[in-house]
Formats: C-alpha cells, sequence, structure tokens
C-alpha cells in the first residue's frame, strides 16, 4: 500500500539529519544527489549509524545486507560475484533494474560486469537511500494488527501510528523487501 503519510521530501530531510549528525557536516552541504562516500566521505561503520538514526527516527527496519549479498543468497554462490570479488552480468543487469529511478544516469552508465564490487558503495546517494526507506514505509498495511481499524496518522510527523488505538504501524524490514524484490524481478526478466 503505498502511504501518504509520510512523504518523500520528509524522508530526504530526515535522511540529510541523519547523515550531517554521523558525519559532522552541515547539513546545508548535503544535495539529493550526494553520494554518500565520494561526496560526503562515509564510511563503512557510518553506514551503520546512518541506518541506526532512520531506524529510530521512522520506527522500521532497515536491510542489514547489501542487494549483491542476497542476490549470492538466493540464486547461488558466484552468481553476483566472481571468484575475483568483480560483479556478473546478471548482478548488473538485478542492479540497473533495482537502481532505475533513484540513480543517476552517469552512476548507472558505470555500473558495468566486471566493476569491482568495492565500488558499490559510492553508488548509494541520499535519494537512493531515501528510495529504500520509503519502499518500507509502504509497507503499511490497510489496517491496524491490534485493532484491525484502518486510521492511520503521523505522531511526531515520522511515526506512523493507529488513531484508535495508538499501536505503531508494523513494516516489512528491507531485507525482506530486497528478497521478495529479487524473486519477482527475476521472474518477470527471466534474468539467467
Amino acid at each position: 500500500m503505498r502511504q501518504a503519510l509520510i512523504s518523500d521530501d520528509m524522508v530526504i530531510d530526515e535522511l540529510k539529519k541523519a547523515a550531517a549528525e554521523t558525519l559532522a557536516i552541515d547539513v546545508a552541504t548535503i544535495k539529493t544527489d550526494s553520494s554518500l562516500v565520494k561526496d560526503l566521505g562515509a564510511e563503512s561503520l557510518d553506514f551503520l549509524d546512518i541506518n541506526y538514526r532512520i531506524e529510530q527516527t521512522f520506527s522500521i527496519k532497515m536491510a542489514r545486507h547489501f542487494i549483491i549479498e542476497h542476490i549470492e543468497e538466493m540464486f547461488g554462490e558466484g552468481t553476483a560475484i566472481d571468484s575475483d570479488g568483480r560483479l556478473t552480468e546478471k548482478a548488473v543487469k538485478l542492479m540497473r533494474i533495482r537502481l532505475d529511478a533513484a540513480v543517476e544516469g552517469s552512476a548507472l552508465e558505470a555500473l558495468k560486469p566486471g566493476m569491482d564490487m568495492d565500488a558499490l558503495p559510492a553508488m548509494i546517494t541520499i535519494r537512493s537511500m531515501a528510495g529504500s526507506i520509503m519502499d518500507i514505509l509502504d509497507t503499511l498495511p490497510e489496517n491496524c494488527p491490534e485493532c484491525d481499524k484502518s486510521a492511520w496518522k503521523t505522531d511526531n510527523d515520522t511515526r506512523i501510528v493507529c488513531r484508535e488505538c495508538g499501536a505503531e504501524a508494523d513494516y516489512k524490514n528491507g531485507d525482506d523487501l530486497i528478497k521478495e524484490w529479487l524473486q519477482k524481478t527475476q521472474d518477470e526478466h527471466k534474468i539467467v
């Protein structure tokens, strides 16, 4: 269900705040298409901190594993990353489909089979990360699991709660969403 209580702009603003706090930089310097690694200087542990801040803000559970790890888990070792740590053609096809709307065209063009997998984090932007957050928020159930009413509202603008009983919304987690997406995309596009 596409929820309408928390907007894309709200998610982007909160993500910029989380990145600014984590990286100790001015939020005004962060653009929607800023690469967390190349433009903002984020390192691996910074991603964990940003994810934690976002989880606390929206009461969601971000993905713990990158899409490449899920491809390997679901379709077999060597499906996404070859023995030299380079992306396979299947991984590139799936990632292009996944990132098409969220990543600037030039970054997608750089995504090629044989690319070193360590170059992938530099492709993560505020916009692409916000897309993942919205995907989770859009799993808002139609009815509250506690009272079965369809009466959602925001509590402090970033958390969705039931207007009737006050229960917090329960969303799918990021890892489950990636797995569902991979299976659906694999079935639709017959990527072998």
